[in-house]
């Protein structure tokens, strides 16, 4: 059990919007990583374009290619969040907003754990399970993971990034 308050919805949301930025940038690059490959593969003989104008448009329009696709951007998202998770429990929006996950032994959480509350977390519509359960302060996936999410001290957040080092 921790010695810091339990964080409220407005920092959980704000952390997220911050994450759901370089989500974003990290999904934009996959996109193009992606489109590369399925350019090579078309220059290479092993696709054909046939007659879409574009690699973006043969990807619309093969269902394998666009849910391949559609797969990468959410595995991206999942092993973002996984990653910070498990290694300080803390993403960057977090961090910034002196928010910590953890076992609600204070522990970090497992690669197990983390990849199953972030896919549980419905997209951070989660969150607003925090708005019933007012009294613990917990989103969905914290109930259903066992998790929790701290609001740091200002001190307690600098030793949390310089453990890190």
């Amino acid at each position: 059990m921790s010695d810091f308050p339990k964080a409220g919805l407005r920092r959980r949301l704000a952390s997220l919007m911050y994450d759901g930025l370089v989500v974003i940038a990290f999904a934009m690059l996959t996109t193009i990583v992606y489109l590369i490959i399925i350019q090579s593969f078309i220059s290479a003989g092993i696709l054909q374009l046939g007659e879409h104008e574009d690699v973006s448009a043969f990807i619309q329009n093969s269902t394998l290619l666009y849910s391949l696709r559609a797969i990468l951007l959410v595995l991206v998202s999942l092993l973002f969040f996984s990653y910070f998770w498990t290694k300080s429990g803390q993403t960057i929006g977090m961090r910034a907003w002196r928010l910590k996950v953890q076992t609600q032994d204070g522990d970090l959480l497992s690669w197990k754990t983390a990849m199953l509350r972030s896919l549980t977390s419905l997209l951070g519509l989660g969150n607003l399970f925090v708005l019933i359960d007012f009294k613990k302060k917990r989103a969905l996936q914290d109930f259903l993971c066992g998790t929790e999410v701290i609001f740091l001290s200002k001190e307690e957040n600098k030793k949390v990034y310089n453990s890190l080092d």
